[in-house]
């Protein structure tokens, strides 16, 4: 049976199909995935304005799946296929062979590595890079994947920013280039002569201005690592050395009541209070001493006593409410202890029976963010607590192996936060998947102190801009966002070397080799510098020469083709300092074996001339809505300040964009 013409238009829709012209010489990449990292890599290539007109970009989801942040099927711009399985026949329909790059960024390990083993099936020579959280795992895939690999671990890169907001400190991380070790800190922390260049310095519109012109008036700066430890370290042992409070008596009364349960507790307490009663009763009726009256209590409240018909009919009422008051007793103290020692099972496997702390940092969420932020804090030496609902979360091992406590339940219940001792803590880190019950927690935890330093992982930056504004919870971080130009420089064969977050903000520190006939190449030093946009901290000369770092570099030296430049620089200014080093555009490269040139079909095998981009303009935009990634104060405002090329600048314009890393 044909398909119905709705379903026609809505697969087409789907699909997005724009029919290119033949020998297309734009570069083609495939990325897997549904989540937001998938949604900053894919946006990013259509963004890019290669030399070529930019690159088409083909993105594989599940066949249903829920965003619980930007949606990567719904960019424009994108062919759409929507597969259960990474297999050879997917990679097939999405046209790997030939492409260029193949992004692998499901939050699956073993799933990734099985299906870049398919991709390799499809075409060896595709470049790929997978996003892993086992370091061990991801050793054994460089050796297992024949063609060009680069894996790396979103968690990891973006552990240290959590961490810095934690304990109050700028980026705790530290990268070495070359022969030098470099490290984020504040200007007055460090020496002038360590200072490389300037970061950010505060601003009253736009928050922090990135690579000020003013270097002096930056706050934030890169220096160079001179053997003394940083502000976070600094913190972190001050942490160590300040005493827990010690609070006995609290920590006993805290076991008595979780001792039992409620309706025992009470039932025990009133069959007591009935005996206190009657041996008062007794020892007035008696006429005896308050000692003899109590062993006659205990006496008949225990073993009963003999009936003596002679007594006075209120001293023998007296006497059988003492006997049923013993027969009670004795099975609610068997419940007690039986009760008490179930709950005591409970919460030492729970963690809810924890002794009161002080100055630590509680960790909520142990999966692939959290276990690395936990594993961080102790290498600082500062004392972690961990909140987890599932009984065996990821972290679990490691956190038994570091000694961290871990409690189990729902951290949005008072009890749960208790048992961390939130109300003391130096910091709450919330980093589990889920932005409701994050946002839960965090609001439960502000309830019990409203001066607590929360650090907050959301999936959506645009929510995350507003919960902070609104509710003022602190910091809030996007891992998907600090892990985001690590993937794009691997998948576009840019040496990225590290990402430094500032504020919300990202910078890439990269290394970009020079091209001969490229436009720099025998421009002097001084062509590279773009105020707010790319900053040259050091030049490797071709042949293998010393590495020329910024305190030796002359803006007058002249740039030869196979120099390398190292540079900080937001995510435009690197895509311009990547086209000016870019070789001329040539004739469309003859196609290799094993499929077409940069992924297209049906290419000639004759040279042709370069031709320019035909998607039409506003074609290629993102999705509608604000954006963490992008900075919405940029604009013409870059070219006016000697940022960005006019072209440039025009294609951000047709797209409707700003840029933001």
């Amino acid at each position: 049976m044909a398909e119905p013409w709705r379903d026609r238009a809505r697969r087409a829709v789907e699909w997005n199909w724009r029919l290119r012209s033949v020998g297309d010489p734009r570069p083609h990449y495939v990325i897997c995935g549904r989540d937001a990292l998938a949604y900053y890599v894919a946006r990013a290539m259509l963004e890019s304005d290669l030399p070529v007109g930019g690159a088409r970009v083909t993105v594989v989801v599940p066949e249903r799946y829920r965003s619980t942040g930007p949606d990567v099927a719904g960019l424009r711009g994108v062919r759409v296929i929507r597969s259960e399985r990474l297999d050879v026949a997917t990679f097939e329909a999405a046209g790997l062979a030939g492409a260029t790059g193949l992004a692998l960024l499901h939050q699956d390990d073993v799933g990734n590595l099985h299906a870049a083993l398919c991709a390799q099936a499809v075409d060896q020579r595709v470049r790929q890079v997978l996003r892993m959280f086992n370091g061990t795992l991801a050793d054994g895939v460089r050796k297992l994947i024949k063609a060009p690999v680069e894996v790396l671990s979103d968690a990891e890169m973006a552990a240290p920013a959590f961490v810095a907001a934690a304990l109050g400190e700028v980026d705790p991380s530290s990268f070495q280039h070359r022969d030098k070790t470099l490290r984020v800190a504040r200007r007055a922390d460090v020496r002038a002569q360590d200072v490389v260049c300037a970061l950010a310095r505060p601003d009253g519109q736009q928050g922090v201005e990135l690579l000020p012109t003013e270097q002096a008036g930056a706050d934030l700066v890169l220096a160079e690592a001179t053997g003394q430890p940083p502000g976070t370290e600094v913190a972190a042992r001050r942490l160590v050395r300040a005493r827990r409070r010690r609070r006995p008596v609290a920590v006993l009364l805290r076991a008595l009541r979780g001792f039992a349960t409620r309706k025992i507790g009470i039932a025990v307490m009133v069959v007591l209070a009935v005996i206190a009663v009657l041996g008062a009763l007794i020892s007035r009726a008696e006429d005896v001493s308050p000692l003899e009256a109590l062993y006659l209590t205990l006496v008949t409240t225990l073993s009963g006593a003999d009936p003596d018909t002679g007594k006075a009919a209120d001293a023998q009422i007296m006497q059988v409410v003492l006997n049923l008051a013993g027969l009670a007793l004795i099975p609610l103290i068997t419940a007690v202890v039986v009760d008490g020692i179930v709950n005591a099972r409970l919460a030492l496997h729970t963690g809810l029976l924890q002794p009161a702390r002080a100055g630590h940092v509680v960790v909520i969420g142990l999966g692939n963010v959290g276990t690395r932020v936990m594993a961080q804090l102790r290498e600082y030496d500062v004392e972690v607590v961990a909140i987890d609902k599932d009984p065996a979360p990821r972290g679990a091992t490691l956190a038994r192996q570091l000694e961290v406590p871990l409690v189990i339940g729902d951290a949005a219940l008072p009890e749960t936060l208790a048992a961390a001792s939130v109300a003391n803590c130096q910091a709450l880190v919330v980093a589990s998947t889920d932005d409701v019950a994050n946002l839960e927690a965090a609001l439960a935890a502000r309830d019990l102190r409203d001066d607590l330093r929360v650090v907050l992982r959301l999936f959506d930056g645009d929510f995350a801009e507003r919960v902070e504004e609104t509710f003022a919870l602190g910091v809030s971080r996007s891992v998907s966002y600090l892990a985001a130009p690590a993937f794009i420089g691997a998948l576009t064969e840019r040496a990225v070397i590290t990402t430094i977050p500032v504020d919300r903000h990202a910078l890439p520190v990269a290394e970009v080799p020079v091209a001969a006939g490229s436009e720099l190449d025998g421009r002097p030093l001084d062509t590279v510098n773009r105020d707010g946009q790319v900053r040259l901290i050091a030049r490797t000369p071709t042949g293998g020469a010393k590495t020329i770092w910024w305190k030796d570099l002359d803006p007058r030296q002249v740039i030869f083709a196979g120099d390398r430049l190292t540079v900080v620089a937001r995510r435009r200014g690197l895509d311009w300092l990547t086209r000016q080093c870019a070789p001329p555009a040539g004739p469309v490269p003859i196609p290799r074996e094993g499929g077409p040139a940069h992924g297209g079909a049906d290419t000639p095998t004759t040279t042709s001339p370069s031709i320019p981009s035909p998607i039409a303009p506003g074609i290629v935009t993102s999705a509608p809505g604000a954006d963490p990634l992008l900075s919405p104060a940029e604009g013409a405002s870059a070219t006016a300040n000697g940022g960005v090329a006019p072209e440039v600048e025009r294609t951000s314009r047709r797209q409707g964009l700003s840029e933001g890393i």
